[in-house]
């Protein structure tokens, strides 16, 4: 398993357990990831790597941005996302964001689905469906563009 590999499963899993138990990103994880995506780049490509990394970062920081502002992501998700572009560069990241995207939209169904059986199942049941956990999806999402072809 290469050092970016490791990086992504040991960081994504840590973020997708906090963010489904405590529905939060802690900023440390984001920070772990930005820093270990530097260090891993500049370790395989020299000063090119770091110029890989902040392209990724920043790539993976707009991407989700506008989702934030729109009320859509939390600041954890875009933080979280950002890192993720430091480890795997730019090109791999608008694979991996559209990973993401499809795996959220399957989580969003599956929400919506159990909230209308509930629904359903008992009458008095209100609200709208709960906000969805997003760093499981980013987490995949990022495995997913890792995968050799």
């Amino acid at each position: 398993m290469s050092g970016q590999v490791l990086i992504v499963v040991l960081l994504g899993l840590i973020a997708s357990i906090e963010d489904l138990w405590r529905r939060n990103i802690s900023n440390w994880i984001p920070a772990c990831a930005l820093a270990a995506g530097f260090a891993w780049q500049f370790s395989q490509r020299g000063w090119s790597g770091l110029g890989s990394a902040a392209a990724g970062a920043a790539a993976g920081f707009a991407v989700f941005l506008v989702f934030y502002l729109l009320g859509g992501m939390g600041g954890g998700d875009v933080k979280l996302m950002a890192g993720f572009g430091a480890v795997i560069g730019v090109g791999r990241l608008l694979e991996a964001a559209v990973w993401t995207a499809i795996i959220g939209a399957l989580l969003a169904v599956a929400v919506i689905a159990v909230h209308a059986l509930r629904k359903f199942a008992n009458k008095e049941h209100k609200g709208p469906p709960a906000a969805i956990p997003y760093a499981p999806a980013i987490t995949a999402g990022v495995w997913l563009s890792l995968v050799p072809r």
